[in-house]
């Protein structure tokens, strides 16, 4: 079940919407909600809330996309976009890869 957390819309990236890693979605509003909820992508659409929904409940959506990263071990990935301060998909691809 969907706890509006708005983890799902910050957190990982979503080409459809040309939104980069750790960067919260445009559409996303203050209370957590989709403002183009009717139109938003499929790959919206289609997500389904699971368990790691329960996983990343905190108090502030800052600390739930903090949990959603740190699970999926994505917290230096997400550091580098923001260091790099990339908003989008297109950004991002003018980057040499990271060094693993």
């Amino acid at each position: 079940m969907c706890t509006q957390c708005g983890a799902c819309c910050a957190a990982p990236d979503i080409a459809a919407l040309d939104k980069p890693l750790g960067v919260p979605c445009s559409f996303l509003t203050a209370e957590c909600l989709c403002s183009r909820y009717e139109t938003r992508p499929t790959v919206c659409r289609d997500y389904q809330p699971d368990a790691l929904c329960d996983y990343v409940q905190a108090p502030t959506l800052h600390e739930r996309v903090k949990r959603y990263l740190e699970y999926f071990g994505l917290e230096a990935e997400a550091q580098r976009v923001a260091t790099l301060g990339i908003v989008s998909f297109k950004d991002a691809r003018r980057l040499p890869l990271a060094k693993t």
